[in-house]
């Protein structure tokens, strides 16, 4: 402080003014209020050489304030906070890697589970007394019998289905079998067969009913099954009626010649009917005349309606 300064009394106005720089940057403190050195409305200098480009380059990869677009594979940095006026941008799962996820998971429990049962079980045997061990076994002993036993009740069944299907084949094959030989017998089916065709001729029609009844009879015992007269089937309940020139079987007239197809032994019906004192010699002494043709093969082809029994019944046992 010098002699002429007062104290309470600032420096002299007409000093020069002291620069006290600016916490925010560079200038008076004057200039920092917002003094300007011209003042407002005069025009300020512009520089004569400014040109104002025409056409601005701008960067391909720039991104306009406010949207959140970024290229595909650019993730956010962790740690790092988006940028003002950006919402964060969240990650997508895969739902086939969450699905996976989840079955390796339940698949990893059971496994567990199905372990701590097991170990479970283990420690529970292994705890077990020698008695109760005993008992576990014969109740698993007596099991697998019982299974055994089922086993083998449906493998007899199933033996059984298939035996029962060959046996209903045979039996059926059977019954077709007799009801074609007692259809033969009793003259509702035609047959063929080895056999004799006999033809008798009687010129002086002295032929009896007698003498056709012995015929028959004597083929039947030779071990004829079948047989015709003039087209008309001899049956068992077949009836030769009428008198000579005027014969009837079951009714039908027959005319001579007559003549009768027989299936069997051809050597052993002709032998029966060629005995002394026999069928051919009788009639011949009644003046008729006996030809007998044997055959391998001859057609018994005439039939007759099924007779109906009218007092006789099968028996149910």
């Amino acid at each position: 402080m010098s002699g002429d300064e007062r104290p309470g009394q600032g420096p002299d106005p007409g000093e020069d003014d002291v620069v006290v720089p600016h916490p925010f940057g560079p200038g008076t403190r004057g200039e920092q209020a917002g003094e300007p050195d011209d003042a407002p409305g005069e025009d300020a200098d512009e520089p004569e050489d400014a040109v104002e480009p025409e056409d601005a380059v701008e960067p391909e990869d720039a991104v306009e304030p406010g949207t959140d677009e970024r290229p595909a594979d650019e993730e956010p940095t962790p740690g790092v906070p988006a940028a003002a006026g950006q919402p964060p941008r969240r990650r997508t799962r895969d739902p086939l890697a969450a699905a996976l996820i989840g079955v390796l998971t339940l698949l990893l429990g059971f496994a567990f589970a199905v372990q701590v049962r097991a170990v479970g079980e283990d420690q529970q045997y292994a705890g077990a007394r020698e008695e109760d061990l005993v008992r576990i076994l014969d109740d698993l002993d007596a099991r697998e019998e019982r299974l055994r036993g089922q086993i083998a009740d449906q493998r007899g069944a199933l033996e059984d289905l298939t035996d029962t299907d060959s046996q209903s084949a045979t039996a059926l094959e059977e019954a077709r079998a007799r009801a074609e030989a007692i259809g033969i017998l009793n003259g509702t089916i035609a047959a063929q067969g080895p056999g004799l065709t006999i033809t008798i001729r009687d010129p002086e029609e002295e032929v009896r009913v007698s003498d056709l009844l012995d015929a028959i009879q004597e083929l039947r015992g030779a071990g004829a099954e079948t047989m015709q007269i003039d087209g008309v089937r001899v049956g068992v309940s077949t009836a030769v009626t009428g008198r000579p020139g005027e014969l009837m079987v079951d009714g039908r007239p027959i005319t001579a010649p007559y003549e009768i197809v027989v299936i069997g032994s051809p050597e052993s019906m002709r032998t029966a009917l060629n005995i002394p004192g026999g069928v051919v010699q009788d009639l011949t002494r009644q003046g008729a005349s006996v030809d007998i043709v044997p055959s391998e093969q001859v057609v018994v082809d005439a039939l007759r309606p099924l007779d109906t029994p009218q007092y006789a019944s099968p028996t149910t046992d």
